[in-house]
């Protein structure tokens, strides 16, 4: 599982360190490869990364309802534009221009933990996005969360 948010730098080639918190978990799960793709949370743009055999599975569900025009328009959306990155020495992934694009990317980014998968957003967007949601959920996820 993936948890916290993590602040980083990505390099001018568009490289970007894994925590090793999350390598952990990749590990684990014996994976050395995420699953990149594009996402977006009402206005905000970022990337949804899974670990890879985690993303197979998913893919393969999906296959199952092929004759579902919402179900091919979501897999279209997804699966256009996902990318295996596998994971070099260093523990880091490198991120496409065109995914890089997407989302908005500049040198500080956010990753942040979401259970089965995380997120990757520029990290001013993430802080916006973060300070709106701030104002406007807390009651709604203690009550949820039935705390």
């Amino acid at each position: 599982m993936f948890y916290n948010t993590h602040n980083y730098s990505m390099d001018k080639k568009g490289r970007v360190s894994i925590p090793a918190q999350f390598r952990e978990s990749l590990q684990e799960l014996g994976d050395d490869k995420i699953a990149l793709t594009i996402y977006q949370a009402g206005a905000y743009r970022y990337l949804l990364a899974l670990p890879h055999s985690l993303w197979q599975t998913k893919a393969a569900s999906l296959e199952g309802r092929t004759f579902d025009p919402k179900n091919r328009e979501f897999r279209r959306y997804l699966m256009s534009r996902m990318e295996v990155c596998p994971l070099d020495k260093q523990g880091r992934i490198l991120i496409s221009p065109q995914l890089r694009d997407y989302a908005g990317l500049t040198k500080d980014i956010s990753l942040a933990g979401v259970g089965q998968s995380f997120e990757i957003w520029d990290r001013q967007t993430f802080d916006n996005y973060f300070n709106q949601m701030d104002e406007t959920i807390g009651e709604e996820v203690l009550e949820r969360l039935d705390f």
